[in-house]
């Protein structure tokens, strides 16, 4: 089988740090950085980032690129006669289509507010009036159905172009705007009046803020946000390890996708902590029950109130456009490799039936905000429940059996292939072998840890 190359290096790593720049990195990360001590948190959080992150995904990558296929067939490839390992595509497909099952719809969101600040209907509203305006737009059943097939056919439409006219070609772009909008919205932040108490809140760290937030607190959070924010496990990074070539070693290419990653959602704290210290007196959200309505909420009342907000608004939700888009067409190129390789239909044939198949998929989220609104578990709707199995569950899951696969021998792919495969290419820094040991032994306690926590958080919240 031919496998489709990027036409650039640019592409791969902008397409690779679209997939792990999402929607989380922009709200949840400056928002858990406010209850969870502040620059010390980021500290650890980038500590973690570089001890779970760059390990997990380099082995994600490594995998793909040495088998020339997605997670449908990659282990397939890879796996000695006997093993069991090719089991592992049933969890990276059903993963990929529940992350979507949701993303698509918060995604659609974006679209809806981006729209509202277009046409200035939302800016005379203040407070409570906004957190109704949220209730009655995710209650609306046209509006969201709407906005969820839109994001769906359009992303699905770039996809269906190839990797190179489509997914690479608008991806770039996405990705540069996405970087323009940031810096721009960040410069205007840090001019606002309260600007400097927030930054230093944010950049400098305080014992006490430290103390207050609970040191076991801030490492168990930091831990679990620098583990899911790279979407390392379901092989959403191992697609693009696919068609990339041999030129260079796979740690340095992994660093800039990480380092990408960081820099977004610290630019998006250097855009939020100023406006809530400004117009917010300080308050951003509580940490540990915040949702995606943060941002159609309190970063809203804050848009409303100050000067030029409406601007801000649509710059802002723009951006939030091309981080959820980013997202989604990464996620649904690694649903059409699927089909490509598992079947001998075209790219377009492929698109127009998981178009069809996503739309139904997406319902249940969309329906648990009203006709279905009485389903849960607990105190999460059908949304937070998607979100936890994918989030806490496929996602720690996915990249221990990576990590596994690739450094034990016997019961895997082994050490010596990885490494063989991670450092190929003349280019770059090579993968340390002397790390084994932590790799091999330590990180996995680690994700089981990160993995266990979610269900404490869960069972005893």
């Amino acid at each position: 089988m031919n496998r489709e190359k990027f036409g650039s290096r640019l592409g791969f790593i902008l397409i690779s740090a679209g997939c792990a720049i999402g929607l989380g990195n922009v709200y949840r990360f400056p928002i858990m950085t406010g209850g969870y001590g502040g620059a010390f948190f980021v500290l650890v959080y980038i500590a973690f980032l570089i001890l779970l992150g760059i390990p997990a995904m380099t082995c994600e990558l490594a995998v793909g690129r040495a088998s020339q296929r997605s997670i449908a067939s990659s282990f397939e490839v890879l796996e000695q006669k006997g093993q069991k390992w090719h089991l592992m595509k049933y969890l990276g497909i059903g993963g990929n289509y529940l992350l979507m099952m949701f993303y698509t719809t918060i995604s659609g969101w974006m679209l809806i507010y981006f729209g509202k600040y277009l046409t200035g209907s939302i800016m005379p509203l203040k407070g409570d009036e906004l957190g109704a305006l949220f209730g009655a737009t995710v209650t609306n059943l046209p509006l969201i159905l709407i906005s969820t097939f839109a994001v769906i056919l359009i992303c699905f439409g770039i996809c269906s172009l190839g990797l190179q006219k489509g997914v690479e070609r608008i991806t770039k772009y996405m990705m540069l705007a996405l970087f323009a909008l940031m810096i721009g919205l960040a410069v205007y932040a840090c001019t606002l009046s309260n600007a400097a108490n927030g930054l230093k809140f944010y950049l400098i760290p305080s014992l006490e803020n430290f103390k207050n937030a609970g040191v076991w607190t801030v490492i168990s959070a930091a831990m679990g946000q620098a583990f899911f924010t790279l979407s390392v496990g379901i092989g959403s990074i191992a697609i693009f390890g696919s068609y990339i070539g041999k030129e260079r070693r796979l740690l340095g290419e992994t660093v800039t996708i990480v380092s990408l990653d960081t820099l977004v959602a610290l630019m998006s704290g250097l855009i939020i902590f100023p406006a809530c210290f400004t117009y917010n007196n300080g308050v951003t959200a509580d940490a540990g029950t915040v949702g995606a309505s943060f941002l159609f909420t309190t970063l809203s009342s804050i848009f409303n109130a100050m000067p030029g907000g409406r601007i801000v608004g649509i710059l802002f939700f723009l951006f939030m456009i091309f981080a959820a888009f980013s997202t989604v067409v990464a996620v649904f190129e690694n649903i059409m490799s699927f089909w490509i390789e598992l079947t001998k239909l075209n790219r377009r044939k492929i698109a127009v039936i998981n178009i069809i198949l996503m739309m139904v998929l997406s319902l249940p989220c969309i329906l648990g905000f009203n006709v279905l609104s009485n389903v849960a578990i607990g105190s999460k709707g059908i949304m937070d429940i998607e979100d936890f199995i994918i989030s806490n569950n496929l996602l720690p899951l996915g990249s221990l059996l990576y990590v596994i696969f690739c450094t034990y021998n016997k019961k895997g792919w082994g050490w010596s292939n990885f490494i063989n495969e991670a450092n190929t290419g003349e280019k770059g820094p090579k993968f340390p072998a002397w790390v084994k040991i932590y790799v091999k032994y330590i990180l996995p306690v680690i994700i089981i840890f990160v993995w266990a926590q979610g269900w404490i958080s869960l069972l005893f919240k």
